[in-house]
């Protein structure tokens, strides 16, 4: 519930022209919307659960939380849609996200990195598992693993590849 109480918050605090920008996502893909929904109340909840310290600022549990989501996003939606299709959307829904709640420079980069680790983890595990037998327990594991090596982000242009990267605490 404290969750719901987190995005409904966030949703109070935008302008009419951000509202509009988040309706014509909404309702470009009512389906995808409420199985991105869905998937931000599971990765917030498995975040607080799993890096209940750090998953809410900008350490290893943000990591963890945004990868989570986008992988989360585009397996829900990859179930009723293509995977190409589902991860078309979850990068215009994570992207979005950034356009609506902007952040300092680094943190956007963070983040940003983040959910396109997310996204590169549902490539990676999608030739050997059919998209409609993807579990989110597939994700969390993969991902908690690679919180044991994530990297600090200093400069917005640091490239880190596929790891999970944070800023310091």
């Amino acid at each position: 519930m404290r969750n719901i109480q987190i995005i409904f918050n966030a949703l109070q605090s935008l302008s009419f022209e951000k509202i509009l920008k988040l309706l014509r996502l909404v309702f470009s893909h009512p389906l995808f919307s409420i199985m991105g929904f869905y998937a931000t109340l599971k990765s917030f909840s498995l975040a607080q659960k799993h890096f209940s310290k750090t998953h809410s600022n900008n350490g290893i549990g943000n990591a963890f939380r945004h990868s989570l989501w986008t992988c989360l996003i585009t397996m829900y939606c990859s179930k009723i849609s293509s995977p190409q299709k589902a991860l078309d959307y979850s990068k215009k829904m994570t992207d979005l996200h950034e356009q609506l709640f902007p952040n300092q420079p680094l943190e956007t980069k963070m983040d940003l990195h983040n959910n396109q680790v997310g996204m590169n983890l549902f490539k990676e595990l999608l030739p050997g598992i059919h998209r409609q037998f993807f579990e989110t327990s597939f994700f969390v594991e993969k991902l908690k693993q690679k919180t044991k090596t994530a990297k600090i982000l200093e400069k917005v242009d640091d490239d880190f590849g596929d790891e999970l990267v944070y800023l310091k605490d």
